[in-house]
């Protein structure tokens, strides 16, 4: 692992931060391959295997962004007039973008130009290597999170080709703006001399498309890779993890790559995916035990436990992780010796010593008892008779 390190810090200098989907692919399976050297080859390839209709969906969605811009023109003043309203109050009628620059930016680069350009790096790599762990720790789970990425992308994509929409920078650039709004993302690589990969098919001019500003996919999945964690993560942790999506919303509001509006269409978008995605499971495996039919009688008739279902977001045991079944047999309230619920009853009254008397000694049961015991009735026959 120590060897992966020292080639990806290299990795940083030389070609610049992993920006491009596929070269933070890349990098995240050479870091599976480090972390399970111990593993032979073929297991390492089950992870390319798993992971390539990913990277073909990647490819497909860079691609088609980048036409998305082709057949409308962008959305830009109502975006503006939106977050004039929203915000106009407190910030002297401006948008927020302006007014955040005009209070924050100065020549020399601050901390938080550093912070703010690594939090927006942070969303080519968070939701990739958040999926790299789940692959690791629990396929279900994984599944789960790729379906919800799955349909967050292409809803995100659906929108840039029927709402292309122009971010500050660009009407700034384009005089829509009375103030010049700068586009200052990556301020804080080059004070350390670092710069991003960027992306491999914009060098051919594929993947660009400067008009695709909402929704947010950055605030989305900055939102998304929480809110999919956030249930099995002690409440104490929370403020935590909440500060991720607040923090990348500052840094693309400040930054000039997005409108307020975008942000809180992105986080509307993550919300709706969670709840489709998360309705159609439990339709799915509703139908699953529909069609799977009865496998026996349930548990009240004496049957196998049926182990209830498994929220793959949260994975066994509910968010705290406790198991949600206490095991063993349950015992019904109100009988000496705590009969199991649905064993037959016997028609002895159960003691509690197993059948035996005070002292210890077997009791013998009379031909009315052994009868009962058969039938499993309750009704009891006075001695030498026969039920009816």
């Amino acid at each position: 692992m120590a060897a992966w390190v020292v080639v990806f810090v290299a990795g940083w200098l030389l070609i610049g931060l992993p920006t491009d989907p596929l070269y933070a692919f890349f990098w995240l399976w050479a870091a599976t391959v480090a972390w399970r050297s111990h593993l032979p080859w073929r297991q390492h390839l089950v992870f390319a295997r798993d992971w390539l209709p990913v990277v073909l969906l990647l490819v497909v969605y860079n691609i088609s962004r980048g036409f998305a811009d082709d057949y409308f023109d962008p959305h830009v003043t109502e975006l503006i007039h939106a977050d004039e309203w929203m915000f106009g109050w407190a910030t002297g009628g401006q948008i927020p973008t302006i007014w955040l620059q005009q209070h924050l930016y100065h020549p020399d680069v601050r901390w938080y130009d550093v912070l703010a350009s690594f939090v927006y790096f942070s969303h080519f790599v968070a939701a990739l290597a958040a999926a790299v762990v789940l692959w690791m720790k629990s396929r279900p789970r994984w599944a789960a999170f790729m379906r919800r990425w799955f349909a967050l992308s292409l809803a995100g994509l659906i929108t840039y080709f029927v709402y292309p929409a122009a971010p500050p920078w660009w009407a700034s650039v384009e005089g829509y703006l009375p103030v010049e709004v700068l586009r200052i993302s990556n301020r804080g690589w080059q004070e350390f001399g670092l710069h991003g990969a960027g992306n491999s098919l914009n060098l051919l001019q594929l993947a660009s498309n400067p008009v695709a500003a909402m929704p947010s996919l950055h605030t989305a999945f900055a939102l998304f890779v929480v809110l999919f964690f956030l249930p099995s993560v002690k409440r104490r942790w929370w403020p935590l993890l909440l500060a991720y999506p607040l923090a990348m919303t500052f840094t693309l509001v400040y930054t000039g790559e997005h409108y307020v509006l975008d942000v809180l269409v992105g986080w509307a978008y993550v919300v709706g995916v969670f709840l489709l995605v998360g309705a159609g499971e439990r339709w799915w495996a509703a139908r699953r035990a529909r069609l799977a039919g009865p496998t026996g009688p349930g548990p009240e008739a004496g049957g196998p436990h049926t182990a209830p279902p498994v929220d793959p977001t949260t994975g066994p045991g509910g968010p705290s992780g406790a198991p949600t079944d206490p095991g063993g047999p349950t015992q019904v309230p109100g009988e000496p010796g705590g009969r199991p619920s649905g064993a037959p009853h016997t028609g002895m009254a159960d003691t509690g010593t197993g059948g035996k008397d005070p002292a210890g000694t077997p009791r013998p049961r009379s031909a009315p008892e052994q009868d009962g015991a058969r039938l499993g009735t309750d009704d009891r026959t006075e001695a030498g008779q026969r039920p009816r």
